[in-house]
């Protein structure tokens, strides 16, 4: 149950930032937050990660519900290691966010703009950033995992 309420959590941020963006600033406008490193920037996506497969609107329907329903069906099974569950609430916290936001305006808004060291990294949102840090727990969580079950052999 805490798997689908962070996937929740993630939902409600990411909605509510995006509106707040959408009504308080124009597309292309952009506020610094940290001069040189950090922009809030009023950005529309209709791709995926870092503008690849724009249009392509009937994929990510497909991908997402796929991942949706193969993550809720994990879910539903027996949890063994909870950091795995969260990667997994996150996960889907973040697919559903960006998938309201295709499925109701046919864009993804994006707006968090990040420079490092000189390189403009693309435009991102909360539902993005949920994805990444999901994805990168559970990348650790199954590595740890299969060290533990080594050890219990």
């Amino acid at each position: 149950m805490i798997y689908y309420i962070i996937a929740v959590i993630v939902i409600a941020l990411d909605q509510m930032t995006k509106w707040l963006v959408v009504q308080r600033m124009y597309l292309g406008e952009s506020i610094p937050i940290i001069e040189g490193f950090l922009s809030i920037t009023s950005h529309r996506n209709r791709g995926a990660a870092f503008g690849i497969l724009q249009g392509q609107m009937w994929l990510f329907f497909i991908i997402t519900i796929i991942v949706v329903v193969g993550i809720v069906y994990y879910l539903q099974k027996q949890v063994k290691y909870p950091g795995t569950g969260v990667a997994f609430g996150l996960i889907l916290g973040g697919a559903i966010g960006n998938f309201i936001d295709r499925l109701v305006k046919g864009e993804v808004v994006d707006f968090i703009d990040v420079d490092i060291v000189n390189y403009d990294f693309p435009i991102f949102n909360v539902a993005d950033s949920a994805l990444v840090i999901g994805v990168i727990l559970l990348m650790l969580f199954t590595l740890k995992e299969e060290q533990m079950k080594k050890g219990e052999a």
